[in-house]
């Protein structure tokens, strides 16, 4: 394809600072997804935090999402979409500059008027999104907490498109881990992944099935941003 973004047309201002979402490619990259990116046709539309590592698709906390997916999904019937620090990236262009780039870690920001910003300008661009794209997917599921699920939320109070978004508030709560910094742990508990499983399942119609799923113990994965 050709570059969101050609090479003599770049920034040299770096990726990795708190400044991230002021940048110039970033928001050149997400104006290009929500004006002239052609969205495919597909039955679902999953939406799941970006990571740490790059490309997305090749990251731990992906392959385990996509574990969930595609063991209920075939390739055509889904559309992976990836939100956060990246603003909103269709994962099929996770390796195009400046999606692939970025080093900066929201979840590491102690900024509070970055943070207000990232809340304001995210909502806004997932309702802008969610509008854009409101004829080509039949379900829309979002797995995610923290901020960038704020940022979810936000994004619905804008427009009528339904999300529906996991894991349950009901199993959060029953899984906040008050001893830690970041309270709400990782989306690769077993819990929480569960009712990913369970929305995508009750989306396509298949029923629920008991699946082993997901690492109990596995709440120290910073790959994607807790914010």
């Amino acid at each position: 394809m050709t570059p969101i973004i050609p090479e003599d047309e770049r920034s040299g201002i770096p990726l990795d600072t708190d400044e991230l979402i002021y940048h110039p490619d970033m928001i050149r990259a997400n104006e290009w997804v929500l004006s002239e990116y052609e969205a495919p046709v597909r039955d679902i539309c999953i939406f799941v935090p970006c990571s740490k590592k790059k490309p997305y698709h090749e990251s731990p906390s992906h392959r385990i999402f996509d574990s969930i997916i595609f063991s209920l999904l075939k390739p055509e019937e889904v559309h992976v979409v990836v939100f956060g620090t990246c603003g909103i990236t269709p994962r099929e262009v996770d390796t195009e500059y400046p999606f692939m780039d970025y080093q900066f870690i929201m979840g590491k920001c102690n900024v509070a008027k970055v943070k207000r910003d990232f809340l304001r300008m995210e909502s806004e661009r997932l309702a802008a999104y969610l509008e854009k794209t409101r004829d080509n997917y039949k379900h829309r599921i979002a797995y995610c907490i923290g901020d960038f699920r704020t940022a979810m939320q936000k994004a619905l109070e804008m427009t009528d498109v339904r999300v529906t978004i996991v894991p349950k508030e009901e199993t959060i709560m029953q899984n906040l881990q008050l001893q830690r910094k970041f309270i709400y742990g990782s989306l690769n508990q077993k819990k929480y992944l569960r009712d990913f499983y369970d929305a995508i399942a009750s989306a396509t119609g298949k029923p629920p099935m008991d699946m082993d799923i997901g690492d109990e113990d596995g709440i120290e994965d910073d790959d994607w941003f807790q914010l």
